[in-house]
C-alpha cells in the first residue's frame, strides 16, 4: 500500500554499501589522525590578540604561557570544537620573529592535529618521505609530545601532529 513507497529500494541500499569499498583502498597503519586540535595565528601584539578575542568576541582565553622551547608565547582561545593557539616571539630566534618579518601583521602559522601513536606515525610518514622538522619529539603547549611536519611536503602547511 502507500507505506510501500516510501520505504527505501533495494538498487538504493546496494549503492550506499558499495561506497565503502573507498574505506577498502586505503592501507592500514599503525596510527590513526585524530580530532583538529588548534589553529595557531602568529600575532604580532598578544595583548591586542587576546584582547579581540576575549573582550570583543567574548571567548575565554587563557593567560600567556612562555615555552623557551619552542621560542614563542602562547595563549588559547576556546571554540567549541577546537582552539586558537595565538603564538608571539619569544627572543631573537623565535620562529615567530622570523614569520612576523616576513608578516607584518601576524596570520596562520600552523594546523594541529591529534594522533594515536606520534613515534608510529614518525616512523611512518619518514618512510613515506615526509620530512619532519626534529629528529624527537619536543613537549608542546598542552605538555604532550609534538612534531612538525614540513610544510613544502604538506601542500604549503606546516602541520603540527599532538599525540593526543
Amino acid at each position: 500500500g502507500l507505506l510501500t513507497r516510501f520505504q527505501p529500494s533495494a538498487p538504493t541500499l546496494r549503492t550506499l554499501s558499495s561506497s565503502n569499498t573507498f574505506s577498502q583502498n586505503i592501507p592500514s597503519s599503525l596510527w590513526k589522525l585524530g580530532r583538529l586540535n588548534h589553529v595557531a595565528i602568529a600575532v604580532p601584539d598578544l595583548e591586542k590578540a587576546q584582547s579581540l578575542y576575549k573582550d570583543v568576541l567574548g571567548a575565554r582565553v587563557s593567560e600567556s604561557v612562555a615555552l623557551p622551547e619552542h621560542g614563542v608565547y602562547t595563549v588559547f582561545v576556546e571554540l567549541g570544537n577546537t582552539k586558537l593557539e595565538l603564538l608571539h616571539p619569544l627572543g631573537e630566534k623565535s620562529p615567530i620573529a622570523s614569520f612576523l618579518q616576513k608578516n607584518k601583521t601576524g596570520g596562520m602559522h600552523h594546523i594541529c592535529i591529534e594522533v594515536d601513536d606520534i613515534k608510529a606515525a614518525m616512523t611512518e610518514l619518514k618512510e613515506k618521505k615526509i620530512r619532519i622538522l626534529s629528529e624527537e619529539p619536543k613537549i608542546g603547549a598542552h605538555g604532550k609530545p609534538v612534531i612538525f611536519l614540513h610544510p613544502k611536503d604538506c601542500h604549503g602547511v606546516l602541520v603540527e601532529l599532538e599525540q593526543a
